[in-house]
């Protein structure tokens, strides 16, 4: 398992599409602009077949350190929920049926 960078992301669009980089670097960066913007506007961004994005509110609690028992206030905050879409759904079950299982070893 590999990871893409946004750098490869968009030389791979810029080769298929015989696009200047710089043309769908800004196209790239506007999308993700977008996705940011409409999520910290509290929007639900819903892409048919790919997923949806959401920005969800977590409530203040109350954690503790593993290593003081300390307890620790932690504050509400924001986070983004990406809840698949049934293309990706598909497309990575797939993927997974084409893969070999791994060994497993004895105990």
């Amino acid at each position: 398992m590999g990871t893409i960078t946004k750098k490869e992301l968009i030389d791979r669009i810029a080769d298929k599409t015989n696009s200047k980089r710089v043309v769908v670097k800004r196209i790239i960066q506007s999308f993700l602009d977008e996705i940011i913007d409409d999520l910290g506007r509290d929007n639900r961004l819903e892409f048919r077949d790919f997923g949806v994005f959401e920005s969800k509110r977590r409530a203040a609690r109350v954690a503790q350190n593993p290593k003081t028992l300390e307890r620790v206030h932690v504050p509400p905050k924001r986070t983004v929920k990406f809840k698949v879409g049934r293309l990706m759904k598909a497309r990575l079950a797939k993927a997974d049926a084409s893969r070999p299982e791994p060994m497993k070893r004895d105990s």
